[in-house]
């Protein structure tokens, strides 16, 4: 067991191992997305009070998913490395933290263009929202952070401790629609109980929060191997790496 966490903290390992799970994820990922976006923007049916606009759902709910799930990602790979010194921990913090913000800022915007429509207006200071624009300075302060030291062990410290401290945000932004007197609407998918949506509306949606966790996966597989290339690019199975690429790329470029 012990032998097998260690070897997955591998940069060497997961690199390699990574790239055979590239193409097939790459490939759900598309047909999600495809399927997804049909179903909810052209074959569900109309919300008898918001009409079309209600349709931003199927961006909105996804990307506010994983802009929370995203944060435990990023603190639970701090906490690793803060924990087993794992350094490929460090890395994935690290490629979590750009794709965390990119995805709380998306999840504010697609928001406001919500919220126009249906408040009036595209910007309210209530809960939920205050609480997800938390989210993003703590996502942005992690990446600050990652810069403002040269050490990198330091660095790796300062951000998960910052990541760690961060995880109380998320509840808050889960029940805040529950705890305070809000404009935003209550959660639309509830552990105990059924959906508040009709089925006609609901299915698509869940397809396309599917497609947009494997999106995150396959992004954050991505940055993770950038990240690992970068910390790794003095070492010998990089360069090897490197030479075995050109070699390809050489021998592509003659049979052309």
């Amino acid at each position: 067991m012990w032998r097998w966490f260690h070897r997955l903290g591998s940069p060497r390992w997961f690199y390699q191992t990574s790239g055979r799970w590239l193409p097939w994820l790459a490939v759900l990922t598309l047909a999600l997305l495809v399927i997804g976006t049909l179903w909810g923007l052209a074959f569900a049916p109309e919300d008898a009070r918001q009409g079309n606009s209600f349709r931003i759902i199927y961006i909105h709910v996804p990307v506010s998913f994983l802009a929370l799930a995203g944060y435990y990602v990023m603190a639970v790979a701090g906490a690793v490395n803060l924990i087993w010194r794992i350094k490929l921990a460090d890395m994935v913090m690290t490629a979590a933290a750009p794709l965390g913000a990119a995805l709380t800022f998306l999840a504010l915007f697609t928001g406001a263009i919500w919220g126009k429509p249906t408040w009036g207006t595209y910007w309210v200071w209530d809960a939920r929202i205050t609480s997800m624009l938390v989210l993003l300075f703590l996502y942005l302060g992690v990446v600050v952070l990652r810069n403002s030291f040269s050490g990198r062990d330091t660095a790796g410290k300062a951000c998960a401790i910052l990541a760690l401290v961060g995880t109380v945000n998320i509840p808050i932004i889960y029940k805040s629609v529950d705890w305070w007197f809000t404009l935003h609407q209550p959660a639309t998918i509830k552990l105990s109980g059924a959906p508040s949506m009709h089925p006609d509306m609901f299915k698509p949606l869940l397809v396309m929060i599917l497609a947009y966790y494997c999106f995150y996966a396959l992004v954050l597989i991505l940055n993770t191997r950038t990240e690992i290339l970068h910390r790794e690019r003095r070492t010998a199975w990089v360069n090897d790496l490197a030479v075995s690429e050109l070699a390809v790329t050489e021998l592509t470029s003659n049979e052309q």
